[in-house]
């Protein structure tokens, strides 16, 4: 069974134990950030019918599959442009950019562009409330995903490092896998580690399945090309 639970006021966290999507709701409609897998033992529109009726706001982290797969089940989202061509056609899609901002249920979602896990990559932050939503772009442990055509560690990087300018303001991140939640202080962390590897300092590892190398920093594993 998923792991569907009240985080915050209005806030639910939905797990399948692979992925996790948010769902906010409010009085008019409610918004949900990443939907899951296209297949798979969990359906995510319907554990979100299970909490609200509300009509939805889909948002999206990214465009991998395990973020944007459940998609079909919702026929529109909101997505980083960069990320576009990672959606299958028939998706009706609206362009993310740097500063939009979702207001839902009481929290006040600011868009901000983090480029590197995907080209698209975007994090959603309610300053207020010190949250932040990364995707997939600040993890503890990892493994982050640095593997495929549509990835760059030196924007993955820079992203980071902007991240980490704004770490007063951010108390608790949610991130899309692993443990969650985690303190601000895995910015850093995941910063130091990928220098790590761009500089060569990490012994890889080749993957027994996946087409990639695994490395493992100080604090953090990364699955890069081979």
């Amino acid at each position: 069974m998923p792991d569907r639970k009240l985080f915050m006021e209005n806030f639910y966290i939905l797990d399948d134990g692979r992925v996790r999507q948010f769902l906010i709701t409010g009085k008019e409609y409610a918004l949900l950030i990443d939907t899951g897998f296209a297949t798979g033992p969990v359906n995510v529109k319907k554990e979100v019918s299970r909490i609200t009726e509300l009509p939805l706001t889909v948002i999206l982290t990214h465009g991998d599959k395990d973020h944007a797969g459940g998609l079909k089940d919702f026929g529109s989202a909101f997505l980083h442009k960069e990320d576009w061509p990672l959606v299958p056609e028939g998706i009706r899609l609206e362009a993310l950019e740097e500063g939009m901002v979702f207001q839902c249920g009481g929290y006040t979602f600011e868009t901000v562009e983090i480029p590197g896990h995907t080209y698209g990559s975007v994090a959603f932050a309610d300053w207020e409330k010190g949250l932040l939503l990364p995707g997939d772009s600040v993890q503890k442990d990892g493994p982050v995903y640095m593997f495929g055509s549509h990835r760059n560690l030196d924007l993955y990087i820079e992203s980071l490092q902007r991240l980490l300018e704004k770490k007063g303001d951010i108390r608790t991140i949610l991130p899309c896998h692993h443990d969650c939640p985690i303190d601000p202080g895995y910015i850093e962390k995941n910063l130091e580690d990928a220098i790590s590897l761009r500089e060569g300092q990490l012994k890889g590892k080749k993957h027994p399945v996946l087409p990639c190398v695994s490395f493992k920093g100080k604090w953090t594993e990364f699955y890069c090309d081979m």
